[in-house]
């Protein structure tokens, strides 16, 4: 973690009434959100995707970003400590292994190959490969149904070539450089289906004037487990974290932020998966 110049450079000035009353240790707020002894908190999200991580001006929202929030307060940091950075999907092993982050929530999807270079605490939630298509659209229920069809998704993505490759040899597919302009062809009925994990188009249609426009189909043919990526050798922080993690679904928040990211959609977390069991730190 950080710590701001001043916070150091006043350490040794109140080293003596300090010592009449007990030192605290930094972020020792009782995960109430104090102070945290001056230490900050360096966390990577996404800027640009609604619903799990989206820049709005100084601020930033989505399911991710409330999640790190959480967390980082049962960790003891006021959300003034929080120092939010992006974490491009290419970037993040990087950002981690050069300690220019903490820790990410970014959609990061735990993998045994990204297990090699970084450490996982998790999942926090369990997204699918799933569709999204307007809401009126019944002819599509499955990447099956998707046979001579106009499939967008984002370009250099790869799935929308699983569909190709496993379920629909047919389909046509479309690339976007951005998940916003695929859901803008599919407004516009240039494309009949917009592919990737089913949060992230919970939250692209959440995102739209009128949320109830498009609808996920509901019949997700991946399982991706999100984790909170960490440096290597960092397993009591992740032990501290899958505690947090445990107390957010407990105590109801975690049922409530995906609630609140999702709203007008329709859209439910698959239930066989979710809310999912944080694994035992390595």
């Amino acid at each position: 973690m950080r710590k701001h110049t001043t916070a150091v450079a006043l350490t040794a000035a109140s080293a003596l009434a300090l010592s009449a009353c007990g030192t605290a240790e930094p972020g020792d707020t009782g995960g109430d959100g104090g102070d945290g002894g001056g230490e900050t908190i360096t966390i990577g999200i996404k800027y640009d995707q609604p619903g799990l991580g989206l820049q709005k001006g100084a601020d930033y929202v989505g399911f991710d970003v409330d999640v790190a929030k959480y967390v980082a307060d049962k960790l003891g940091y006021g959300e003034d400590q929080i120092e939010f950075v992006e974490a491009i999907s290419a970037n993040r092993e990087t950002m981690l292994q050069n300690g220019d982050v903490d820790m990410i929530f970014a959609t990061y999807s735990i993998t045994d190959e990204r297990k090699e270079v970084v450490e996982f605490a998790g999942p926090y939630f369990v997204a699918g490969q799933d569709l999204l298509v307007a809401a009126d659209d019944d002819s599509i229920t499955g990447p099956e149904d998707l046979e001579g069809k106009n499939l967008c998704s984002v370009t250099g993505s790869t799935s929308a070539e699983r569909i190709k490759d496993e379920y629909a040899e047919g389909v046509e597919l479309v690339e976007r450089p951005g998940y916003s302009e695929c859901v803008s062809a599919l407004a516009s009925g240039a494309v009949d289906a917009v592919t990737t994990d089913d949060i992230i188009l919970a939250g692209l249609a959440a995102a739209q004037e009128d949320p109830t426009a498009f609808k996920v189909v509901g019949n997700p043919f991946s399982e991706e487990n999100y984790g909170v990526g960490l440096p290597q050798g960092s397993t009591e922080q992740c032990e501290e974290i899958n505690a947090a993690i445990t107390e957010m679904i407990d105590d109801g928040t975690w049922e409530e932020l995906v609630a609140t990211h999702t709203d007008g959609t329709g859209y439910t977390a698959n239930e066989e998966l979710n809310p999912p069991e944080p694994a035992a730190c390595a």
